[in-house]
């Protein structure tokens, strides 16, 4: 299905990844209302792990960034997933919640998760502008330098 959201990745030069599926007792997303709930995504990408590390031990808030937009686009994949493939049921990003792997002292957690904001920014317009919660964390699954999961609004 191609809508407005799809023509938009397309004049972004955007390609999503697949959907990944769960790796363990949960589902990727939940539809209760007019939201959806994706989990938290890593940076996978078809299936291949990227950006392992840590923010404040050699990996750098620039590769930090770039993560947590491989996140983000896992996001909307879960999303379009969930939505039978039309995006553009998303009528607002409502909120992101950001993880990052990091040392005790560093604290520049919201430049990272800027990479995911900026995104969804970028992909939705104005209605990808959205609350947020960017957090330390002493480790991820596998090691990842970032998880973030969301919040959508739809129609």
């Amino acid at each position: 299905m191609s809508g407005r959201i799809d023509a938009r990745l397309a004049e972004l030069g955007i390609e999503l990844p697949k959907a990944a599926a769960p790796v363990a007792a949960y589902v990727p997303a939940v539809r209760t209302g007019n939201q959806l709930f994706i989990s938290g995504q890593i940076p996978l990408w078809n299936g291949e792990l990227r950006h392992v590390g840590k923010l404040g031990a050699g990996y750098s808030i620039e590769e930090g960034r770039e993560a947590a937009r491989t996140c983000a686009l896992n996001l909307i994949a879960q999303a379009k997933a969930a939505l039978d493939g039309d995006l553009d049921r998303i009528t607002r990003v409502v909120k992101l919640v950001g993880f990052v792997n990091s040392t005790g002292d560093f604290n520049d957690q919201p430049k990272v998760i800027n990479g995911a904001s900026e995104l969804m920014q970028e992909v939705f317009g104005e209605a990808g502008r959205h609350a947020r919660s960017a957090v330390s964390a002493s480790s991820l699954p596998l090691g990842v330098a970032v998880e973030v999961e969301a919040i959508f609004e739809v129609a």
